[in-house]
């Protein structure tokens, strides 16, 4: 899984998927209404910019297997938090449906690649030196 093409977190496919997902929910955002500023605007925004924050960190604690993986779990429950505000977007129609069906699939397709590397974190961590 860990191929020497990937230097840091952003070569990472989740992290790509993540970024270009929260730029479309950032950009698709900015037409919601200014009584949902405080609310579900930044709330819609923070989730899903959490998501590639979380892998970073998570890429930056590649030595210890337990806050590893507690950052890739934080990363996945940022992407359902985010699919739960684009079903509140739909439904307060600020967004259109098929637009947010497909935001929706993103999401679904980045938690797998953060449930996998979950699963497979021991491919992902960096050797311990021998003492």
């Amino acid at each position: 899984m860990v191929g020497k093409f990937v230097r840091g977190h952003r070569d990472l496919e989740v992290y790509k998927m993540g970024f270009e997902a929260s730029m479309q929910i950032f950009e698709l955002s900015k037409k919601f209404p200014d009584e949902e500023r405080y609310a579900l605007t930044d709330q819609i925004r923070r989730s899903s910019r959490a998501v590639c924050a979380n892998v970073a960190e998570a890429w930056r604690r590649r030595r210890y297997g337990g806050s590893f993986i507690m950052r890739l779990n934080d990363s996945e429950t940022e992407a359902a938090e985010t699919q739960t505000w684009l079903e509140f977007a739909v439904h307060c129609h600020y967004m259109d449906a098929e637009v947010a069906r497909k935001l929706y699939s993103t999401y679904d397709e980045i938690i797998k690649l953060l449930v996998a590397m979950i699963v497979n974190s021991d491919k992902w961590l960096m050797p311990r030196k021998k003492k």
